[in-house]
């Protein structure tokens, strides 16, 4: 486990609040309509970027409507409109059993259980927990990803690297009202001031933040 400073309850309920507060309009990044579009969307983007996949899911959403569209679909037609992302032929294949499953176990509805999501192939719990906010307003956790892992450890939410560990960190220092949207505040603080070199100077929660691993600021 890394070294560093780990936040009290009540710092990082005050940190969670400043940041909520200073990015009011930060929502999921990916495009969707329906539960499918979402999860087809959300297995498409790990390690990939936002834009390619908005880039690419408008056409896929265009010819299939339904998980059973997916199910029934052609591996090689599928690939064809997702070769753009990374790992296309894998999350193809994902796709597809995932939307299988969904159209045969649950008669083409997107699950709204956590233990019945992760068992489908492609979707671990960040995923899960993506599509139960997102498609049914089930806030059982906060999704951990790329920016979640980093600045969780430099703001002093967690110290841990496992994203499970992290996800059980974070519940138990953020207050629960602000788990809807934490993860896209996080991304969205990333992106604008917390970035491989911080601009500290300009922070909102500049005061609070430990700064762990944090080697040059700006």
């Amino acid at each position: 486990m890394p070294s560093g400073k780990l936040l009290g309850e009540k710092e990082a309920g005050l940190l969670a609040s400043r940041l909520s507060e200073s990015y009011k309009d930060a929502h999921y990044y990916l495009n969707f309509k329906t539960p499918v579009d979402l999860v087809v969307a959300a297995i498409l983007s790990a390690q990939t970027r936002d834009e390619v996949v908005n880039k690419i899911t408008p056409a896929l959403f265009a010819k299939y409507n339904t998980a059973k569209d997916y199910a029934g679909t052609d591996l090689d037609t599928l690939i064809g409109y997702i070769k753009s992302v990374s790992f296309a032929g894998n999350k193809a294949k994902n796709i597809i059993a995932t939307c299988k499953a969904i159209s045969e176990r649950y008669g083409g509805k997107v699950p709204d259980r956590m233990d019945e999501l992760v068992e489908l192939p492609g979707i671990g719990r960040k995923t899960a927990n993506t599509i139960l906010i997102n498609a049914y307003g089930i806030v059982e956790g906060i999704p951990v990803d790329t920016w979640v892992i980093k600045l969780s450890y430099r703001l002093g939410l967690s110290l841990n690297t496992d994203p499970d560990k992290i996800e059980a960190d974070l519940k138990s220092r953020v207050p629960k009202k602000y788990w809807k949207t934490f993860a896209y505040v996080m991304k969205t603080h990333g992106k604008t001031i917390c970035q491989a070199i911080p601009y500290c100077s300009k922070c909102p929660i500049e005061r609070l933040c430990p700064k762990n691993g944090v080697a040059k600021r700006l």
